[in-house]
């Protein structure tokens, strides 16, 4: 059975019979004609106008279910966006300035450095996968944004399953670097930690003059900005290195990391990005909602578990669970409960202890609870806590689980297409609580357009006291910026809630109320 074959049994079957889930479509949840209102398709401005809509169905559909942009794009950005798919169809894979660069790339001593040309008129940064899913997400978008300041094009590595999950961003041309180039062919496999690639190995070896303007400089380096990233690595953030990487034809970069907030602290970049995201935490909100459109079997499998067992409930919950050490765990269980009880996202049952006099029985609402998870045991938990007892407001609440994998898998073309279809769904929710420190939640969070409640990550398997609050910024957080960076004070850049060493933006102190309002 091939992939798309495949994806018609992905989710797991929920246990109770489908007539306890099914609900009948709502206006919204189909096409957008037959007297559904009228939504933005093109957000704004956001999108591109000039895509086949039949290729890719999610670019302009999306907005049917993930609801129109929660802040509205800058014309600043528009205009950016507009220049960078210009410069991308014109130095693209297979052009001929693509071609012509390849060339010089492979002409070049690849173990000596040359007279590199600054200067040339296309410039790359090529991002290979790393980490999980929503890493990868976080850091194409990092990735993105670096190359619209740098006046680069963006390539994506298409290894390990990358075609089968998005359709392409820019209109005109690819995104996905062609399988016979010299950098991934000869050297992908050297660049992990430590590799003699990178630019923290070239400074700290001194292998490169990066302040002499008339030095030699290798035809390529690598950016290792991962979780191990030490010092060096972290020259990258550094207005003057940035300078000298300028001078570089080829970039390669691994991450897992969304380092979008060192970014705003640059003064090389901070203008560019005050006047293209004035409104400091929908960055991700819509730079995601510009490039990741699932494909059609993707974006089939997300409609049709939206409209079978999501379209029609009076409120749509998403809980997203992510246990590092494993699990699952009683205590994880307890603050999940606890969060949701005190914060009133999920009613109260009734016992023989709290049986109250006269019940509600005019209230027909239907909450429906979509929990994402690697194990199905919290979701037994809170489906069967539902059936044996009802509630006390008298709402009916239905919990579904999509899948269950058991473990994180990698290069594992299901799971991936499991995680990103959950993310959407969960995305599609009207209030969400999702996990600290977990890059699933930060996707699907910013994907909606949604304020969280976050779950603290507990601490010596115990719930912690509060279990949550409220987020005030959906942006994702940077869990490991350099140390210099976390020392800096400016209004919208803080630690995160989930994770005082990481950094994260908010909103402009004078906006901020203006938002939470709004949201």
């Amino acid at each position: 059975m091939n992939l798309t074959g495949l994806l018609l049994f992905l989710f797991t079957i929920p246990k109770e019979p489908k007539l306890f889930y099914g609900f009948s479509g709502v206006a919204n949840a189909g096409s957008h004609k037959n007297g559904v209102p009228k939504l933005d398709r093109l957000l704004g401005g956001l999108l591109h106008s000039g895509f086949d809509e039949r290729s890719c169905l999610s670019r302009y559909e999306s907005v049917q279910y993930l609801k129109e942009l929660k802040r509205q794009p800058s014309s600043f950005l528009i205009s950016r966006l507009r220049s960078y798919e210009a410069l991308h169809r014109r130095c693209g894979p297979h052009t001929e300035t693509y071609n012509k660069t390849v060339e010089r790339f492979v002409s070049e001593n690849h173990h000596e450095f040359s007279d590199v040309d600054g200067g040339a008129e296309c410039k790359y940064v090529v991002w290979i996968p790393f980490s999980g899913l929503g890493n990868r997400i976080l850091t194409m978008t990092s990735a993105f944004l670096y190359a619209i300041l740098t006046g680069r094009v963006l390539l994506v590595d298409p290894l390990d399953h990358t075609p089968d999950l998005f359709c392409e961003p820019f209109p005109g041309t690819s995104w996905f670097l062609p399988e016979n180039n010299p950098i991934t062919e000869d050297y992908v496999s050297r660049f992990g930690e430590n590799s003699p690639f990178s630019y923290g190995s070239m400074v700290k070896n001194n292998l490169i003059d990066r302040f002499n303007v008339v030095s030699e400089k290798p035809p390529f380096i690598h950016l290792s900005l991962t979780y191990v990233m030490d010092e060096y690595d972290e020259l990258f953030f550094k207005d003057e290195d940035q300078i000298f990487l300028q001078k570089i034809p080829w970039l390669t970069m691994t991450s897992d990391e969304y380092f979008i907030p060192s970014l705003f602290l640059m003064p090389l970049f901070q203008k560019d990005l005050e006047k293209m995201f004035p409104e400091k935490d929908a960055v991700f909100h819509l730079l995601g909602r510009y490039l990741f459109h699932p494909t059609n079997p993707v974006w089939g499998l997300i409609t049709r578990y939206h409209k079978a067992y999501l379209a029609g409930a009076d409120e749509k919950i998403g809980i997203q669970v992510r246990v590092f050490e494993g699990g699952p765990f009683r205590h994880v269980l307890d603050q999940i409960l606890t969060c949701t009880k005190e914060e009133k996202i999920l009613p109260p049952l009734i016992n023989q202890e709290n049986h109250p006099n006269n019940d509600d029985k005019n209230n027909k609402k239907t909450k429906v609870v979509l929990i994402t998870s690697l194990s199905s045991w919290y979701a037994d938990v809170i489906r069967d806590m539902y059936l044996l007892y009802p509630t006390l407001t008298g709402e009916v609440i239905r919990v579904l689980q999509p899948s269950h994998e058991e473990y994180q898998k990698s290069r594992d073309g299901i799971h991936y297409i499991k995680s990103l279809a959950e993310m959407y769904l969960l995305g599609m929710s009207d209030r969400l609580v999702t996990s600290g420190w977990s890059t699933f939640g930060y996707v699907a969070q910013g994907l909606g357009g949604l304020r969280s409640w976050v779950l603290y990550k507990p601490e010596n398997f115990s719930a912690p006291d509060p279990p949550c609050q409220p987020v005030i910024s959906m942006e994702p957080c940077f869990h490991l910026p350099p140390l210099d960076h976390t020392m800096t004070v400016v209004p919208y850049v803080r630690p995160c809630e989930d994770r005082i060493r990481g950094l994260k933006l908010y909103p402009d102190n004078q906006t901020i109320l203006k938002n939470i309002l709004n949201s």
